[in-house]
């Protein structure tokens, strides 16, 4: 109940540090939506008592902090250790699943590298994502990358969902109610960026071979 009533003291006084902090916990172990955070934090940028970039930089780096502590444990650890956590009472009691687990692994096994950006946009995969990385021993220099990029895009839509939401939808007056908002729309939210992401690989990838068949 304590670390419930921390986590709503930080979501009352939002600032850089709690986004920060609030962020990182989101991305690592403990499940915590995204969508009650960033798009708050564009509704006071709206407001005048936070600044865009500042949001944007908090959220993303709190993400990447978070991804590095699930990266770095699977990294250490290793598969058996880390399903055994998983299963373990502490395990569960952070909403933890062997059943997620496995969907992440398989996605990872499947997509390779580029997962951890795509994964990042999806529902039920995106916190769990950086385990499997972690477990493969992926590259740190690439994990980075695509950890930044995909949280960037993530957290960029949320904020900009918070900051012009409230001039297109009426009835959201106050934070809460934008959370409603965000929330309800998030799953969608969610497939329309990987589809855009898959178009943009794909018209990279048709550029790629137009080229060397080419030369």
């Amino acid at each position: 109940m304590q670390d419930l009533s921390f986590i709503a003291w930080c979501l009352e006084h939002l600032n850089y540090g709690t986004i920060f902090l609030l962020m990182t916990i989101e991305s690592s172990f403990i499940p915590f939506p995204s969508e009650v955070v960033v798009p708050p934090a564009g509704y006071l940028a709206r407001a005048g008592e936070l600044s865009t970039w500042g949001v944007l930089l908090a959220s993303t780096l709190g993400a990447l902090a978070g991804a590095l502590i699930n990266y770095g444990l699977a990294l250490y650890l290793g598969r058996p250790l880390v399903y055994r956590f998983v299963n373990s009472r502490l395990g569960h009691a952070l909403l933890l699943s062997e059943p997620k687990l496995i969907k992440a692994e398989q996605y990872f096994d499947k997509q390779g590298a580029i997962s951890t950006l795509v994964g990042r946009l999806l529902p039920g995969i995106r916190q769990l994502i950086s385990i499997p990385a972690g477990v493969a021993k992926m590259h740190l220099a690439p994990f980075v990358f695509y950890t930044l990029l995909g949280a960037g895009i993530w957290n960029g839509v949320l904020f900009a969902l918070g900051y012009f939401l409230p001039s297109f939808v009426p009835g959201i007056n106050t934070k809460e109610e934008l959370i409603e908002q965000v929330t309800k729309y998030s799953h969608e939210i969610g497939l329309t960026l990987l589809a855009l992401v898959v178009l943009v690989l794909v018209i990279l990838f048709v550029r790629h071979r137009l080229k060397r068949h080419k030369a």
